[in-house]
């Protein structure tokens, strides 16, 4: 009797969990595959969500995936580790050694063999090297980090409370991270004034900051120039065209010379996948970390070897440009290989992967959203805006969670998620 294939997933973000669920339902559950995903993290986040966790404004517990109830009931084993290396000799993954929070050894290095590797590591915010940054700066690239800024920003809440002094935060990246963080920072803070504090949202002193001559630069000059507007209009201060060379514990320094005082810096700019992707394993990778894969997802060096989503590089045969990191292209290419991957170890080809762009959404908090609609579906090329974008932008996420869970399962959590906000306070506060 022939053993069952073993696919390894590294990384259990939006591609990596749903090629998981898929693959463990279809392949796993039946014995074709044994199925395991990889992730340092016990939970799963929806990435486009860590904005809200970061500011407080959504209870993390109702909104995380834990990966090993997950994987039970979905047909396939959660192993928990980070990869540090790659044997492709002897088609084994190398995870490193973990420690306990105490310090002391946990888990010592381990290798993990596997018939198809797929890498769906994710992306992280690209400091480029700048001095101080890495030190002095929070980042919101994975839930930890995003609860360890809202774990700052409310000690810095209760020191402007106390001392009646200003909270200063800026934000350097004015992409959709850094505009929907500075949105749910305003809503965070008005919502704060009910719990005994009336004058806690004017103390907050918000400046963002982006290198580029606009806001949003991937998308159109009308969708920039309304969410600067709207960002203004709530107390913000928007600068353009203003280049970051360091930071330090007192805030960013421009390239003239000037320091854009803070008590809290985020940097939201840039965006590169894992430096520990450099050259692994022999692979091809862009000056951002990046796998290059061709049309099937797999990589020239080793067919053996697939990256999908941000720490990929596909470049279109009918394009000049890679496609972007985006959670659209990330939910695309998992659904795609996870159509394939069977027939493949058949010996069947894996037809190449054609994207289909419906466009793009941002959402202000409770303000406004805006949308540039893709190439496909109704009003190509139009721009939304208002409650139809709010909306389009929440059913991202039900989306997500029904490729996750099923339809019934996440109309249960969606309303287990209402009646808890009903119940409980809206922001967090402790």
């Amino acid at each position: 009797m022939s053993r069952a294939n073993r696919i390894v997933i590294v990384g259990g973000g939006v591609a990596g969990l749903m090629l998981a669920t898929r693959l463990g339902r279809t392949l796993g559950r039946t014995g074709v595959a044994r199925v395991t995903l990889v992730d340092r993290h016990p939970t799963h986040l929806w990435k486009p969500m860590l904005h809200t966790i970061a500011a407080g404004t959504r209870d993390v517990a109702r909104a995380q995936v834990a990966y090993l109830a997950h994987a039970s009931c979905n047909g396939f084993t959660y192993q928990v580790g980070h990869m540090c290396g790659l044997d492709r000799g002897s088609r084994e993954i190398v995870l490193g050694e973990m420690d306990a929070p105490d310090g002391s050894r946990l888990l010592g290095e381990r290798r993990v063999p596997y018939d198809a590797l797929v890498l769906s590591l994710g992306s992280q915010a690209n400091d480029c090297g700048l001095p101080g940054v890495r030190d002095a700066c929070h980042f919101i690239d994975s839930q930890p980090q995003a609860e360890a800024f809202n774990a700052a920003l409310r000690c810095e809440a209760v020191r402007s409370t106390v001392n009646d002094d200003a909270l200063r935060v800026v934000i350097a990246g004015g992409g959709a991270t850094g505009v929907e963080l500075a949105a749910e920072l305003s809503r965070m803070f008005e919502m704060a004034t009910a719990y005994g504090d009336p004058q806690i949202r004017e103390r907050l002193k918000l400046t963002l900051v982006e290198s580029g001559p606009r806001l949003l630069g991937a998308f159109p000059s009308e969708v920039s120039s309304a969410t600067q507007a709207q960002l203004e209009h709530i107390g913000f201060r928007v600068l353009t065209d203003t280049r970051i060379v360091c930071a330090d514990r007192d805030g960013f320094y421009r390239d003239d010379g000037q320091l854009i005082p803070g008590d809290l810096l985020v940097w939201a700019a840039g965006v590169k996948a894992p430096d520990f992707l450099q050259g692994i394993g022999g692979l091809a990778t862009n000056d951002a970390n990046q796998i290059v894969v061709r049309a099937t997802m797999q990589t020239a060096q080793d067919e053996r070897i697939f990256a999908i989503g941000d720490c990929a590089s596909l470049v279109p045969t009918s394009g000049e440009r890679a496609l972007p990191p985006t959670a659209q292209v990330a939910t695309q290419q998992a659904a795609h290989l996870g159509r394939h991957l069977g027939a493949w170890f058949e010996g069947r080809a894996i037809p190449a992967f054609s994207y289909r762009d419906h466009g793009a959404l941002v959402s202000l908090s409770d303000y406004n959203a805006f949308g540039a609609l893709g190439r496909f579906g109704f009003f190509k090329g139009g721009i939304v805006r208002g409650r139809f974008a709010q909306w389009s932008h929440a059913m991202l996420y039900r989306r997500h969670q029904h490729a996750l869970h099923g339809v019934a399962r996440a109309t249960a959590l969606l309303g287990a998620e209402k009646l808890g906000g009903l119940l409980g306070p809206r922001i967090r506060l402790a």
